[in-house]
Order: structure tokens, then sequence, then C-alpha cells
């Protein structure tokens, strides 16, 4: 075999990527000799190799969080969930439900009763077989009269849930559910084992790919691979050790020192430096991941929509979207349904940057003398601290007075969060429009973080829950959308790419948007290519 062959095999292997290759022989002096076709023929994919240590830093983390999944509230904390249980379904790249823990399911006609069909011959991390009562065990913990959980209220339509059997689940609904499928892969809904509670969720006891060794709230979980994982084709790494580190520059210096595989959300205004480090790939994915600005509108002056408008129309979006997103995302519209959602109102038009118009709410407001305070920490995304600096010059412009508090990162989404009247906030976003609606806008829902309640948005929420009639749900959806830019009470003012950063050692396959961290699967899914 020449070396020509050689590079050639490695290329059509996936071994080495195109840049590789042509700096290869063009070294050689071999440039010429290279068949054109083989360049435009598409690449195989390097078959995923088990072993390694994979270390990742991610953001989030905190010293209250739990491994209850119903208090997950951070990046850092829904990754070692995910790498511990599984879900019924799963969301692929392509934003659709999969079959997980479910091997199938059907619905009735009116999407009332859904059932699903359990695999048989899983296990969990104590050797415990999955059936039927630990799936209704751990979606009953979402629903007690004094949960907390944000899944409440993706549940609430569900009236009974029942085995058939050992593997055979039923859910009965009051009314229909045409996202039932999404709604059971919430990152809140992981199966665990029936009777789990308090100090043994700590346990990290699941059916997942990943063991846990070491827990340490905020700072690190260590994970090891099951060696009895039902998946075939998942879950290649030895040993997981994901850390929490909020600060972005010690992630950045992590990963370009070869310390770390794999860091979540690189710092965009220095991405460009970061892309010329030896060894390291930059990750940029379209996704539903939103920046939003939550108003409490059951706390003066937020309770009068003429200060919600004058705040929204203060924001110069696409400055924003210029200066703290450096690019890598597009402006919002006060609402968190993403341009690359099913029924995104691609027609409503967007709020513009308009200091009169912020003036005339202001002034009818009578609140041209107030001060608003608007608290902050880089917890709240990469970036919130400049971006609401940022914000505070826009609001001037419009003769809105705007004094920014910064707060401490630990603790933030326990103290600031849903607590401060006016506050800085990001949300991963959600597949459907009705889970983000649901979890973040509908009345009641626990992490409704304005408050906010709109007796039409409400009941058009619960008519295209259950609308089969996609024309019909679009319109339902596209109003819903209206609605919340002109009344309610978060700022919306970016959607921002996914921008993560991982060593060239890592191989994967297509990356999902649904999430960070390829939908925070990204410890089952990749792996290390062979060296």
């Amino acid at each position: 075999m020449t070396t020509l062959d050689r590079l050639e095999k490695w290329f059509a292997e996936g071994k080495i990527n195109r840049r590789q290759f042509l700096a290869r022989a063009a070294a050689l002096g071999l440039t010429a000799a290279v068949s054109p076709a083989l360049l435009t023929r598409p690449v195989k994919a390097a078959a995923p190799q088990k072993g390694g240590n994979f270390i990742q830093a991610i953001t989030g983390g905190s010293t209250s969080d739990t491994l209850d999944p119903a208090t997950h509230t951070s990046s850092w904390n829904i990754n070692v969930e995910q790498q511990l249980r599984n879900y019924l379904t799963e969301i692929d790249h392509k934003f659709q439900p999969q079959p997980e823990l479910a091997e199938s399911w059907e619905s009735s006609p009116d999407a009332k009763k859904w059932i699903f069909n359990l695999r048989k011959g899983v296990e969990f991390h104590d050797g415990k077989s999955l059936d039927a009562q630990d799936v209704i065990y751990s979606m009953n913990h979402h629903r007690g009269e004094d949960s907390k959980s944000a899944a409440k209220p993706f549940l609430k339509p569900v009236k009974d849930i029942k085995a058939d059997g050992k593997h055979r689940v039923i859910f009965e609904l009051d009314a229909g559910v045409a996202d039932f499928a999404f709604i059971v892969s919430d990152y809140h809904m992981p199966v665990f084992k029936a009777g789990t509670e308090g100090k043994e969720f700590e346990k990290g006891i699941g059916t997942g790919g990943y063991i846990l060794e070491h827990w340490e709230p905020g700072v690190s979980a260590i994970t090891r691979r099951n060696p009895n994982y039902w998946k075939e084709g998942r879950a290649h790494f030895d040993r997981v050790e994901t850390l929490s580190i909020n600060d972005v520059n010690a992630r950045t210096n992590a990963i370009k020192t070869g310390q770390i595989h794999f860091m979540d959300r690189c710092e965009r205004k220095t991405v460009h430096l970061l892309k010329r480090s030896k060894g390291v790939e930059i990750i940029a994915e379209t996704a539903t991941f939103h920046y939003t600005i939550p108003m409490q509108t059951k706390m003066k002056p937020y309770d009068d929509n003429n200060v919600r408008l004058a705040l929204k129309y203060a924001v110069d979006r696409e400055e924003m979207v210029k200066r703290i997103l450096n690019g890598y995302g597009e402006t919002g519209n006060d609402h968190p349904i993403a341009p690359i959602n099913r029924y995104y109102a691609k027609d409503l038009p967007k709020r513009q940057y308009d200091p009169e118009k912020a003036k005339f709410y202001i002034k009818k407001a009578g609140m041209q003398d107030h001060t608003f305070n608007l608290h902050t920490a880089e917890a709240a995304f990469q970036g919130a601290d400049d971006a609401a600096i940022l914000y505070r010059e826009h609001a001037k412009k419009a003769g809105i007075k705007i004094n920014v508090v910064r707060e401490p990162s630990d603790g933030y989404w326990s103290n600031v969060w849903m607590v401060k009247e006016f506050a800085m906030c990001y949300w991963s976003g959600r597949p459907t429009e009705d889970l983000m609606f649901s979890v973040a806008y509908a009345a009641g829902a626990p992490w409704n973080d304005t408050k906010w309640e709109h007796e039409k948005f409400n009941k058009l929420l619960t008519a295209a829950k259950a609308e089969l009639d996609e024309n019909k749900r679009a319109q339902m959806y596209a109003e819903m959308q209206a609605i919340c830019r002109d009344d309610g009470g978060t700022i919306v003012p970016m959607f921002a790419q996914i921008v993560e950063a991982n060593s060239d050692k890592i191989g994967h396959g297509p990356l999902s948007g649904h999430m960070e961290a390829d939908g925070h699967r990204n410890t089952e899914r990749w792996w290390f290519k062979k060296s």
C-alpha cells in the first residue's frame, strides 16, 4: 500500500478529516495525484470506541443542588442526572421523540389515553429489574399536592396512571395532549426506583449508562460506565468527571491546556481566539436557548403593562446580539418560542428598539422618576453582567433609570431568580411550544418566573394542547406568542446559538440543539477517537 493509498483509506474511514488529509498530501507532494471524486464523496463516520476518562466543565452548579430530579434548575445538575437515569422517551437532534425506556407507545384518537410499552430486561444500578410500578411512582413524584416540581403542570391533565402487567403503563388524561410523548422526555421526569425518597435520591440509582461514584453538590460528580447498560452503542467512556466551573476564564484555560475535554458556554467575545488553540474544536448549534429579563407582575410597578412595554421598547436587541452574543444568535421578540420550533410565528413583527415609545409608556405609567433595580450575576448566563449594563445604557436614551445590582453567582437560582422583582435569566427552551409555555407562562406554573396570568392565553394553551389539526394549532400558538409579546412580564432580547468547545480527540454524531451538551446526552453519545 502506497502512502497516498494509506492517506485515502484513513480519510475514507474518518480517521483524519479533509483538512488533515490535504495538509499531509501537500507535505508529501502528492496533491496532484488526489482524485477529486474522493473529496466530494461522503466520509464514513468513525466508529465509536469504548474507553477513556472523560472530563468536562459545566456551568450553573450550586451547593444547593440535589439528585432529586424535581429540583433541577442548572445545566450542571441536568447533565449529571442524564448520566444516571433514563426517560420513557428521548429527543433526537431533529427534535423528535424516540423510544428510550418505552420501546413503543400509542394514543387514543382524542389523545386522552396514552399507552407506553416498556422494554424488558432493563436493570437499575443495584440489579432491580425495571417494571411499570417504577414508572408510575416516578411520575407521581411530580403530581403530589405538595410537589413543587417544575414538571407538575406538564402532568396536570393526568387523572390516573395504571399498570397493565409489568411492562405496560397507561396514562388516562382529562383532556387531550397531542405532545404527551414529548412531555415524558422532560429532564425532570427520569424513571427511578419505586419507593425512592429523601436522601435515597442522592445515591443516583437509575438505569442510565453511568453509575455514581462521587457526588459533591455544585463542585463535582464522578461516574463510571454501567457494565450492564441496556443500550447498545451508547455510554462509551470508562469514567466521567463532571466539574462545576462557573467562571468562563477557568473553563477556557482548562480546555486550552487539555485539562478537560469539553466546556459549555464559551465566551463569545473571545471564541475566535479559542478557535486557534491546538486540539480544540468549536461547536455552534442553533437552538431554543434564550436569554430573558423577567419582571414580577404581582409586584409594583411591574403590575402595570405600561411599565412592562416601556422596558421592552428600551432594549436595543440588535446591539445585544452583536456585543453580548458576538453575532452567535438573533434578536428575540418577547416570547420564548424559537425560530427552529415547529409553530414559531414568523409573521409576527419583531419589536424594535424605540426610545420614543419607551418614553411614551413610562410617562403613561407615571414612572419617569423611578429607578429600576436590575439584579444580575454571571450564573444567570455568560455575559449577563455586561448585558445588564448595556441595557442600562439603552434605557438612558428613553429617560429610564436602571440600577444594576450584582449578586453572588452561588445560590443565584434560589436567592434571586423568582425572588427579586427584576432579574437576568436564561432558558434552555423546550422542543415544543406547549412544554415551553406550560412550564414558564401558564398561570400557576411553578416556574412562571413573572407570576403572569392572562385569561385568554391560558384558554388558548388548554385548547392548543389537545388540538390535532396542524393549521388550527399553528394559529393558536401564533396568537399566544403575540399575547406574550404585548402583555407578558418577560423581556426576551435574544436567542443564542449554543457555543461550546471540545477536544479534537472526541468523536460524535449529529448534534442536538435541544439543550446544551448535545441535549445533555454528550456523555452517552460521544467517545474518544482512536489515537
